[in-house]
């Protein structure tokens, strides 16, 4: 008998935009054997009503009391999941309609891995396509998967896994330092001691907006993840570690460079420039910077840039 698949969606305050997509995409999926877990998080919305409306006996509705935020609310799917294996699809993501259907056709009878990945694209707000990528992870040992990865050949996303849900709980969830790479973290972990199943083919859509783009709250987050990130990534590599760090710290700076680039205020878009700078161990220079100029003069630059524009700051606040 085909393996049950949970769809499990952790929602808040989405029912007027993304969430019945992102419903819709789970219903209609082409492989029979699966249920559906909305997890409300005490949204103040009409969730329910948005739920319950779609009639469908596959689905499971349950509100959270009160906002446990948003990590409990995805392990919180897992704990309930009765599935053999876990897609968890956040509210403003989708996937296409034969994606469990394609990731349960890659396996054997009776063969079991720790995830199961496909391609995947992204979207913008309004369901344009930004890129699509398709997934190039077949027959690559782990050490070429962190590289292909770091080269943008292997898309991982959360629409786009399958996580075996018994392997998932035994790592103990969806868990990192500051919960900005949780998934990758899992993904590689489970890819890495039990085996994954690769599905070339685009088949889940993440969604890219406003309210999914960064902030200058969370840059430091994201570089600290980043960087435990890499930690984990070295210690799972047979080989090659020394270079798989080095082709790290370059992937991570330049990603974290373009979560900057998109902060509105000039000043906090240079405090964080100069963070990923530092963070990443100088190895690459800001994008507006192109001078082939010292790393510590730079860096004295913009310190005394930050003093300046602390002082004026504070002199605003006493006038």
């Amino acid at each position: 008998m085909k393996p049950l698949v949970t769809i499990a969606i952790p929602t808040y305050n989405r029912a007027g935009n993304y969430l019945p997509q992102a419903l819709a995409s789970a219903i209609n999926q082409t492989y029979a054997n699966i249920e559906i877990i909305v997890s409300d998080n005490c949204s103040t919305d009409n969730t329910e009503s948005v739920v319950k409306g779609f009639w469908d006996k596959r689905i499971r509705y349950i509100r959270q009391q009160k906002n446990i935020g948003s990590y409990n609310n995805s392990n919180f799917c897992l704990e309930q999941a009765n599935g053999e294996y876990f897609l968890l699809l956040f509210d403003d993501d989708q996937v296409d309609s034969e994606f469990v259907e394609a990731c349960i056709n890659t396996l054997e009878d009776q063969e079991s891995v720790g995830v199961v990945l496909t391609g995947a694209r992204e979207i913008d707000g309004a369901s344009n396509i930004l890129f699509e990528c398709p997934n190039q992870g077949a027959g690559l040992s782990m050490d070429e998967t962190f590289l292909a990865w770091f080269k943008g050949k292997v898309p991982l996303y959360l629409c786009s896994t399958l996580y075996n849900t018994r392997r998932l709980c035994e790592l103990g969830g969806l868990h990192s330092k500051t919960y900005m790479y949780e998934d990758v973290i899992a993904e590689f972990k489970l890819a890495k001691m039990f085996g994954r199943k690769i599905v070339p083919e685009v088949k889940a859509s993440y969604r890219r907006h406003d309210h999914n783009m960064g902030s200058s709250v969370s840059i430091k987050d994201w570089c600290e993840d980043s960087l435990y990130l890499l930690d984990i990534i070295c210690d799972l590599a047979s080989e090659n570690k020394a270079f798989i760090r080095s082709e790290g710290l370059r992937y991570f700076c330049r990603r974290n460079y373009k979560r900057a680039a998109r902060l509105k205020s000039p000043i906090n878009r240079v405090l964080a420039y100069l963070f990923v700078f530092k963070a990443f161990q100088y190895k690459r220079f800001p994008p507006f910077f192109n001078n082939p100029i010292k790393p510590n003069i730079f860096i004295r630059g913009l310190r005394f840039l930050k003093r300046r524009l602390s002082a004026k700051l504070e002199f605003s606040k006493i006038n």
